[in-house]
């Protein structure tokens, strides 16, 4: 395997995980987590970074919430957004909950409820309820949801408590966000501040839902792109953390078929596999792998598989938080050595 050599950042010069990650060339591809569904839930600010143990009503869930992940074995991601003087209702709080509707999916449906401050415990208790097969009465809450399907939310990490880098670098891009674009997109785009949803090296860092793409290391000379899809796709390749619909090698992939396809790709019906991977002790980095993509035009006037080879090809240094002195840590880097696409129609 070539090793590539980076320009190592002196982190005794830096306070920020993600410059040295940006700095020493770290591709971001491949870390944005798999998840089935998505749970976010409106929190007034300040966050601490126990937030989920400080918060009366969040940490009133969070038996629950580990009985659904670790007894269940369910791939929930949860996030909090911070009230909007525009959005948000005073003695209301918003809960948003994405789920993956199909095996083959391109995009992930959405509830969206407004309750009173009062019941949001008990909407998300019923929630979760439902997808561990429980009786529930989830049903009793649909007086209070809202009908916002058409709506895209795009949710930049400004969490500071967290990592200083999320603050420093994600509250400009939300600014930038929230005063440029969501005023001009006729009600058809909102823009949040969240809680940390991993990735402080890559900040600043977004979720764009309900497509569920994650982004990083993002410069606000990209934003036009990303927002309104007005140009290339290979102008965003750097910046993007993977689709959440499908795991890390899948994710490696499916950015080439991107790049290859052009924008409709994101439209189409899609579902990622791992055919082989390479054995590897507890806790280290598989060197190859061999994945497939199914996929299926919106219009299913095409349906295929691709097949794809991913290998390592080099290494960089990362720093995975920000500090005074940070340590740096190897993380190897992957490219795709072989894609073929078979079409059937």
């Amino acid at each position: 395997m070539q090793t590539q050599h980076t320009h190592k950042l002196l982190t005794t010069d830096c306070r920020f995980c993600s410059l040295v990650s940006k700095g020493n060339g770290e591709d971001p591809i491949g870390t944005a987590g798999n998840c089935d569904h998505w749970l976010i839930i409106e929190i007034p600010q300040p966050w601490s970074q126990e937030i989920y143990e400080e918060n009366p009503t969040l940490s009133s869930l969070m038996g629950l919430f580990e009985e659904l992940i670790f007894k269940h074995g369910v791939k929930l991601k949860p996030m909090l957004i911070a009230p909007d003087r525009e959005y948000s209702h005073p003695g209301l709080t918003r809960v948003l909950y994405y789920y993956r509707p199909a095996k083959l999916f391109s995009q992930f449906e959405k509830h969206e409820f407004l309750v009173p401050e009062s019941e949001a415990a008990a909407l998300v208790t019923a929630i979760f309820k439902q997808l561990m097969q429980e009786p529930n009465d989830l049903s009793q809450f649909q007086q209070y949801q809202q009908e916002t399907s058409h709506i895209r939310e795009l949710m930049v990490c400004t969490h500071a408590q967290v990592d200083l880098t999320c603050g420093r670098f994600g509250t400009p891009i939300y600014r930038r966000l929230r005063k440029e674009y969501a005023p001009v997109s006729h009600g058809k785009l909102r823009v949040w501040q969240t809680s940390h949803f991993g990735g402080h090296q890559f900040a600043p860092t977004l979720v764009d839902l309900p497509q569920g793409c994650l982004w990083g290391h993002l410069e606000a000379d990209v934003l036009d792109l990303l927002v309104n899809r007005n140009g290339s796709v290979s102008g965003l390749r750097q910046y993007y953390r993977g689709w959440t619909g499908l795991s890390k090698f899948e994710q490696i992939v499916e950015r080439e078929i991107w790049m290859q396809s052009g924008w409709n790709w994101l439209d189409y019906l899609k579902a990622g596999k791992v055919l082989a991977i390479e054995e590897v002790a507890e806790g280290q980095d598989a060197n190859w792998a061999e994945i497939c993509i199914n996929y299926v035009a919106p219009d299913s006037s095409t349906s295929g598989v691709y097949e794809a080879r991913v290998e390592a090809c080099g290494e960089v240094m990362s720093a995975l938080n920000s500090a005074k002195e940070m340590e740096l840590e190897v993380v190897k880097q992957y490219r795709v050595s072989r894609l073929v696409k078979n079409q059937s129609i």
